[in-house]
């Protein structure tokens, strides 16, 4: 199992509407994300500077990566691009953090 952890900004106005489209995840969504090894999957939101935070468990980092690349991940994205900053694609833009320590 591997830990992966991401920072995203959320738009300061769309907070309730963020959460809220996430409350209310597409089951085929959530399909695909068990399809591409994803598991014990959080995100959390400092209301303050509007950051968010992801952490997921990740089977292999290939099988992964292939999920941004499906037809539901994508509409996903472009779901999502009005509530928050996002690139060209419509993928979230994001920073990948390094792991620094991890108690069991």
């Amino acid at each position: 199992m591997i830990r992966k952890a991401v920072v995203m900004n959320v738009y300061p106005d769309k907070h309730e509407e963020y959460e809220k489209r996430h409350n209310e995840i597409w089951p085929e969504m959530v399909d695909e994300l068990h399809r591409h090894g994803a598991t014990n999957y959080s995100i959390f939101l400092d209301e303050e500077t509007s950051k968010l935070f992801g952490y997921v468990e990740i089977e292999d980092e290939e099988t992964w990566e292939k999920m941004a690349s499906t037809e539901i991940n994508q509409k996903w994205w472009s779901f999502m691009e009005p509530v928050m900053e996002t690139n060209p694609d419509n993928s979230p833009v994001s920073k990948e953090l390094k792991q620094v320590f991890h108690l069991d």
